[in-house]
């Protein structure tokens, strides 16, 4: 697994290939410290590989490339041209010089052995044969070398190997004649099918990924927390906030609540609860629990989405009070008004500046929009109160404690923890209004929550148990509560 991504992300230019492997200067071993530091790192960084992979059904590597205006891409630039300038020059001397272009043959075989599958028996075979490099170099040294012969036949062998995506690059190589500027294509094109069957190899094994995916993500945090034993921190202080709000939650439905309500809270609802709080994290705050940094960036786009869908719903609810049901009964209306807060609110969610202007053009266009459905079924114009505490309401949707906002935010919650904890039937019950007018949203970002914190809680629950124990049941009892997967 480690060996893909080191190919797929080197960070080596495609077209430039590696003439020599220096050694390391004589010195000092690392210290211990920074040992354990970079076995650390790679260990953070194989788990990482590993969740992407299993979690994103969309996931591949990309050849990666240096912005052109960026500093590297200039320095990668200017090594490119004097790397080939140099080729070039050796090949045009006379009696041209193979050295490096020999080098290069070398490269091209190991790339090209890379790719070959188990059954490929009599292609092995040929480039063993045509890419012998020490009947190569006999060739160099009676002046026999014949590069146009072994490009063809190295092209012939691309072309059996690529993908169809790659056919046109493949059958374009044919076409030049500079051997620079031929070997040079080679390596580019080389470099897009090494990456191709890197991510061919990783849809591959991912059915079997997923079987083992848990257990593998289990042993390799263990891992990190027997290297680093401070990494539950954050997740302690995640779940015990989620706990006292848990228990808060069941005071206020309790009819008779005594001293101590921790009892009937259960470590189910305080996992669900936990999971529910990161869509409305604060984005600044860098005391993410570690055991969901993986998902953090999807969790935060759910994030945005479900406060699109708040306040969407919340502009709906106002409209709806200040005019009645009658104009977003109409057909189409809704649909349409929808569109015009998706667009005007759309990037709005990252600055208070940008929602307020936004909110401020949204409530004239929802003015607009329902002056001319009242017009259409014939009634007057609306009053200038009406209309003016209309603006007011769309404009004051800013503030995460608005009273309209603020409901609409606890129904969502509401919404995706009964997801979380109630049946197939319950999941499916009817939303309250103005919800129900984006129930098909919510429903598709709720399924996506759900596939996030099933596999968590699938792999991190051996974790979350003790924390949860400590938090929930009295000392003498912590030993025999449950898992909390």
């Amino acid at each position: 697994m480690s060996t893909q991504r080191e190919e797929a992300d080197d960070d080596s230019p495609a077209d430039l290939p590696c003439l020599e492997k220096l050694d390391s200067p004589a010195g000092s071993p690392p210290t211990a410290s920074l040992s354990c530091l970079m076995e650390l790192e790679n260990c953070v960084s194989n788990l990482s590989l590993a969740h992407e992979i299993v979690v994103n059904r969309d996931f591949s590597f990309k050849p990666r490339s240096p912005p052109t205006d960026s500093l590297e891409g200039r320095v990668t630039e200017i090594v490119h041209r004097a790397f080939w300038a140099s080729l070039q020059e050796q090949l045009s001397s006379d009696p041209p010089n193979y050295d490096h272009a020999v080098v290069l043959l070398q490269e091209v075989k190991t790339l090209l052995l890379s790719l070959l599958l188990p059954g490929h028996v009599r292609l092995r075979s040929d480039l063993e044969e045509v890419l012998d490099m020490e009947l190569i170099r006999q060739q160099v040294d009676h002046g026999a070398l014949d590069l146009h012969s072994l490009a063809g036949f190295i092209i012939s062998t691309m072309a059996s190997l690529c993908a169809p995506v790659r056919d046109l690059e493949v059958r374009a190589l044919r076409d030049l004649q500079d051997p620079v500027e031929l070997l040079r294509a080679i390596f580019q094109v080389l470099g897009l099918m090494k990456t191709d069957m890197v991510n061919f190899t990783i849809q591959s094994l991912r059915p079997h990924l997923l079987q083992q995916a848990a257990q593998y993500e289990r042993a390799k945090f263990q891992q990190i927390l027997e290297k680093h034993p401070a990494s539950l921190d954050n997740t302690g202080a995640w779940l015990q906030a989620a706990a006292s709000e848990e228990a808060s939650a069941f005071r206020a439905q309790s009819d008779s609540p005594g001293p101590d309500s921790r009892g009937p809270v259960s470590a189910t609802a305080v996992l669900n609860r936990a999971y529910a709080r990161l869509l409305r994290w604060d984005q600044q705050d860098e005391t993410y629990p570690e055991t969901v940094l993986m998902d953090r960036a999807r969790l935060d786009a759910l994030s945005q989405r479900l406060h699109m869908l708040v306040l969407e719903a919340s502009v709906l609810l106002v409209s709806s009070a200040q005019f009645g049901g009658i104009v977003l009964s109409l057909q189409g209306f809704v649909g349409k008004l929808r569109q015009s807060i998706t667009a005007l609110l759309e990037g709005s969610h990252t600055r208070e500046a940008e929602l307020k202007r936004a909110l401020l053009g949204l409530g004239e266009t929802v003015l607009k929009q329902v002056t001319e459905a009242v017009s259409n079924q014939g009634g007057g114009a609306l009053p200038q109160e009406s209309q003016d505490l209309l603006r007011g309401q769309i404009s004051d949707l800013w503030k995460q404690n608005n009273p309209v906002r603020a409901l609409i935010g606890e129904r969502v919650q509401d919404s995706l923890l009964a997801m979380l904890q109630g049946s197939p039937a319950k999941r499916s019950l009817e939303l309250p209004f103005p919800l129900g007018l984006v129930s098909a949203e919510l429903a598709e970002l709720g399924t996506t929550f759900q596939q996030i914190v099933h596999f968590n809680r699938t792999v991190f629950g051996p974790f979350y148990a003790p924390i949860l124990r400590k938090l929930l049941l009295p000392t003498a009892e912590a030993e025999t509560g449950e898992d909390s997967r």
